[in-house]
């Protein structure tokens, strides 16, 4: 292999491990806190149904009577389905629904999605634990 080839390797290897390293350190769920649920009723802003995290926006009345916007981080699509959800076309703009979520830590309008309920009652993803006594929903 001549000198060239070489440093050729080396950069395209180093290129395609620097590119690596985002995908890897986006997985951690060390941002919520998953001994904690939180029930959340609101209305469905957006729903994005993507790869590698689906997204949910909430809007939320909270005890000022103040609509509060919540983005809320899902798995992927595919772990979603096997969970039981039901798809991108599930939820719409204006639907109303109450989600259970692992809050963010640092206590700002986020987590992560556990479970999903309908106003019609149909429940999506395992079965929602009942909210801790210390962290109500807004």
């Amino acid at each position: 292999m001549s000198r060239r080839s070489a440093w050729s390797m080396i950069l395209r290897t180093a290129a395609g491990v620097a590119l690596a390293m985002p995908a890897l350190a986006h997985h951690s769920y060390a941002m919520f806190d998953r001994d904690k649920d939180v029930a959340l009723t609101g209305t469905v802003k957006e729903w994005r149904w993507t790869n590698p995290h689906t997204w949910l926006v909430l809007d939320v009345m909270n005890d000022d009577g103040k609509l509060v916007e919540w983005s809320i981080e899902g798995q992927s699509p595919q772990v979603l389905r096997l969970q039981g959800f039901a798809g991108k076309d599930m939820m719409k703009p204006g639907d109303k629904v109450t989600v259970h979520i692992h809050p963010l830590r640092d206590g700002t309008n986020g987590g992560q999605l556990a479970a999903v309920i309908t106003s019609e009652g149909q429940v999506f993803g395992p079965p929602a634990p009942k909210p801790s006594p210390d962290k109500a929903a807004p």
